[in-house]
């Protein structure tokens, strides 16, 4: 520390990442790390500014950090995790005088109170409710089906189930069926319910300042949970003005001043866009570093630009390369999740070592021998990465590890 720029903003990061906290200490902003007490030793091995916070506890002492940072200067606090996002609320809410924040930051971690939201902003999303137990369920696959006239032996359109304030794919599962409810434990109600969408779903990174998109990445699913790609190909990069339009919607709705939104949606066969969900933080598999590794920018660092109060227009103009004709070439990465129930060892597959596209993996040899049953999208073991020139290849490359075997 001591390189900062003082006339740049202090901001607090919170949360622990190492990938975000080695790029935010090469930046010119001065910083302090507020995360969970279990990582206060390394933070002190290593000089790293730090003060411990439990964010799991809320009760009457939960001011005291707000006030702390407020005493110390810091201009802002930034969430790195969809658990610190209504805390980052609360404490911009001090820190800026703006008491609007905190509810902002409910509407981020709440999904249903984030759909009605959208839905008041004129923004098209799909059916949902709430649903407090399995009766509620069962109601609304009913009522659904009922809807899209199916008759008695056709099967089910699919409902996805959602937990209300969990990150990506935690918490979500696809029912079909009476059977699939009865499979839902009672502990992971209440739920947000939605009907399915049939279409082409991708994400999208937008960073804000002063309400303008000052930059946006589309990232294209290969297979929703497994695979992800930055820039997307010219097929789906052809939709970036309508794109636009709907994020320029979501800035409205939220009233979104600045910071960094993370929006999914869906595209289906008519050419009508549905907005599926708003995060207001990273994202997950690593799209912050599929980013950097294709336009050369660090995403952490252009984050805390969106956030820093100080921030001129000429630094946000020198930062960002132009989006998409910038980009070095493709990055992409592929989650691993055991296709076997017993593994012994990971081995890479000769054909994805021996591609020109693959980069490197973060996989580890496996801990034990029997592999836990997947409930429901998320949990893998790890990212493959890989690089490349052309798109399609790449999509094409992603989608056939899924039928590789990396643990044997």
């Amino acid at each position: 520390m001591g390189h900062y720029d003082r006339s740049k903003g202090y901001v607090a990061i919170l949360g622990w990442s190492l990938n975000a906290i080695d790029a935010i200490d090469r930046f010119d902003r001065r910083y302090v790390i507020v995360a969970p007490p279990w990582a206060e030793e390394y933070a002190n091995r290593y000089d790293i500014p730090f003060i411990p916070w439990n964010f799991e506890r809320l009760n009457e002492r939960s001011m005291e950090i707000a006030q702390r940072l407020q005493r110390e200067g810091v201009d802002v606090a930034i969430p790195l995790y969809e658990e610190t996002v209504e805390w980052a609320g609360a404490i911009n809410s001090v820190l800026l005088g703006n008491p609007r924040l905190m509810g902002q930051s409910l509407l981020f971690r709440d999904k249903a109170l984030m759909k009605r939201r959208a839905q008041l902003g004129g923004i098209r999303v799909g059916i949902f409710e709430e649903a407090q137990d399995k009766s509620d369920v069962i109601r609304f696959l009913t009522r659904v089906n009922q809807a899209l006239l199916k008759l008695d032996g056709d099967p089910n359109d699919p409902i996805h189930l959602k937990a209300f304030d969990k990150a990506g794919c935690l918490g979500h599962r696809v029912v079909r069926t009476a059977d699939d409810v009865d499979n839902i434990p009672e502990d992971e109600f209440p739920v947000l319910m939605e009907s399915h969408l049939d279409g082409w779903e991708f994400a999208v990174e937008a960073f804000i300042k002063d309400r303008k998109i000052q930059f946006m990445n589309i990232s294209e699913y290969v297979t929703l949970g497994y695979s992800v790609f930055v820039p997307a190909t010219p097929d789906l990069e052809k939709w970036r003005p309508r794109v636009e339009e709907e994020i320029e919607k979501l800035i409205e709705a939220f009233d979104i001043d600045f910071g960094f939104i993370h929006p999914e949606y869906f595209v289906t066969s008519d050419g009508k866009m549905y907005f599926g969900e708003v995060a207001y933080r990273p994202p997950g598999f690593n799209a912050f570093e599929l980013i950097e590794r294709a336009y050369g920018f660090n995403a952490y660092q252009a984050m805390v630009m969106m956030f820093d109060p100080k921030t001129t227009d000429e630094e946000i103009a020198e930062f960002f390369p132009r989006e998409v004709v910038d980009a070095r070439g493709h990055a992409g990465c592929f989650g691993v999740y055991p296709r076997r129930r017993v593994v012994n060892e990971l081995r890479i597959p000769d054909a994805t070592q021996s591609d020109e596209y693959f980069e490197f993996h973060e996989l580890q040899s496996p801990m034990q021998n029997k592999v836990p049953k997947r409930s429901a999208f998320g949990t893998h073991w790890g990212l493959v990465y890989f690089f490349g020139e052309d798109p399609y290849r790449l999509r094409d490359l992603l989608k056939a590890q899924e039928e590789l075997d990396y643990y044997v």
